[in-house]
């Protein structure tokens, strides 16, 4: 790009009592983006339609192997979410306190709990493998588990998001 000179000219972007300047670049596609577009020419014999062939062949096994390394990626991305609110406090308040459970595909991923009191809000995260945790787990935890493992839960639950 430019120098000094170019970004004297530029157009100005003014926050607060600050100046700054904002360099715009028009970005052109790729060539062979809308290549799929072209009309390509008619095989016109046996051995193009089988070199044609053989290249698509080619071609479908890279893009199966890229989606079976994106399947295998995936696994390990959130997919099931399960959330339950409550009331810690029967006297006090009313369901302002949760817990969120958040797993990929092998059922590892956190609980987060957050209990609302009068006096502040306190939250706790425990990790979870296999749908488990080595910690002890409240009933609205394993609750939250259980419904992003399996959409429902054992006790009453109040909430379920994701996948199943």
């Amino acid at each position: 790009m430019g120098g000094l000179a170019e970004l004297a000219n530029a157009p100005v972007l003014k926050t607060g009592g600050d100046s700054i300047p904002l360099q715009v670049r028009v970005l052109h596609p790729p060539q062979n983006m809308f290549k799929f577009l072209k009309k390509k020419k008619e095989p016109e014999s046996l051995e193009e339609v089988l070199k044609e062939f053989n290249q698509l062949k080619k071609e479908f096994e890279k893009v199966l192997k890229e989606f079976e390394n994106l399947k295998e990626r995936e696994r390990f991305n959130i997919q099931k979410v399960g959330i339950v609110r409550f009331n810690p406090f029967e006297e006090v308040g009313g369901n302002q306190s949760f817990s969120i459970a958040l797993l990929d595909g092998k059922d590892d991923g956190i609980v987060i709990t957050s209990l609302y009191l009068k006096d502040g809000n306190r939250i706790f995260a425990k990790p979870i493998k296999g749908g488990k945790s080595e910690f002890n787990l409240s009933k609205e935890e394993i609750e939250a588990i259980n419904l992003a493992k399996y959409g429902s839960s054992k006790t009453t639950g109040s909430g379920n998001f994701g996948p199943h």
